[in-house]
């Protein structure tokens, strides 16, 4: 069986997942690319598929079995609960939901058609981070105590920030960080978050709502305590790890340079690095996919369901309530659905 797919949303996330898609995942077929701009005749035509300018139009094909959404962050919760409705399962890039209600909505339009949802949460199938995984659960690293998880935007940052939606270095940068703490610290539960955040890359733009630095705290209800960090222009390129502290020893995950390659000259020590998301996390891309594919072929749950995609909306919604009020936030008492 092949999984028959339709991307929604080509822009550049969306084009690459779709040529992903096309040229390396088994089992599946891109059949159709849907944007209201030239874009989707472009892709289309390029991988072969049939481009469509409205949702509606495809999610009413009986040919198309599954759909990647990749629009704008705020179109998500509804795309979902639309394809869910008419029997598509869902892959959707993160972040799911921007409010609670809207996560909720998405995760119960998902099980009452029975069809797979899948977040695009990529950290946990980069191989250094599922390897981390792996021996956290063979209990080599004891009782987790202290995570680190880091996105550093590849510089210089050229983009307008009256473009740029408010709060979105929580729910649509660090919104990663914040699942990949919860997958590094496997059946706790997130309680209290505080959080740091300014305007230090585009200082200029500082006043206007627009943050481009931030750290957060996150404590457990198992003890544990994780950091999150973002900015949106490390000089050096894209810088993607992640760090767990335990009672038996520790870990690290990812790698800001290109390959494991090192050049030792005259000049002295050298490595390249990465200047996008889609070349430093490319095969985490690819085994998403592929994962999510195989959810459907083998009618198994998703990898990565809703309600870790609810989760980490929490914490993020818990970071901008403690930006807002300079306090530590009770994700249990202070966030309402």
């Amino acid at each position: 069986m092949s999984v028959k797919l339709a991307l929604i949303g080509a822009g550049r996330i969306g084009s690459n997942h779709a040529r992903l898609i096309t040229n390396h995942v088994i089992g599946s077929e891109l059949v159709a690319v849907v944007d209201p701009t030239p874009n989707a005749e472009t892709l289309a035509d390029e991988l072969g598929a049939v481009a469509f300018s409205n949702p509606d139009d495809v999610l009413t094909r009986d040919d198309i079995d599954a759909v990647l959404i990749a629009t704008p962050a705020r179109t998500h919760a509804d795309l979902v609960v639309k394809a869910a409705a008419a029997g598509k399962h869902v892959f959707v890039e993160k972040p799911m939901a921007v409010t609670l209600k809207d996560a909720d909505r998405a995760i119960n339009a998902a099980s009452e058609a029975n069809t797979v949802l899948q977040v695009g949460f990529n950290r946990r199938f980069a191989a250094g981070f599922a390897a981390a995984r792996a021996r956290i659960d063979a209990g080599d690293i004891g009782t987790p105590q202290l995570l680190r998880s880091v996105t550093r935007d590849p510089g210089p940052f050229t983009a307008d920030p009256n473009k740029i939606p408010q709060w979105t270095i929580f729910l649509e940068t660090l919104i990663h960080d914040f699942d990949a703490l919860c997958y590094l610290n496997p059946g706790a539960t997130p309680v209290e978050v505080t959080a740091h955040a300014d305007c230090l890359v585009v200082p200029e733009a500082a006043g206007t709502g627009f943050l481009d630095t931030a750290v957060v705290t996150v404590r457990f209800d198992n003890g544990a305590i994780g950091t999150a960090e973002a900015s949106f222009s490390a000089a050096y390129g894209y810088d993607v790890r992640g760090e767990v502290f335990g009672s038996k020893g520790m870990m690290t995950a990812g790698d800001a340079r290109a390959t494991n390659m090192t050049f030792y000259g005259a000049e002295g020590i050298a490595a390249a690095t990465s200047r996008a998301d889609t070349d430093l996390l490319s095969d985490a891309y690819r085994a998403e996919f592929q994962a999510f594919v195989d959810s459907i072929r083998t009618n198994t749950p998703s990898k990565v369901p809703g309600e870790a995609a609810r989760t980490a909306l929490l914490i993020a919604l818990g970071a901008i309530r403690s930006v807002e009020t300079g306090a530590t936030i009770n994700l249990a008492e202070s966030i309402e659905v």
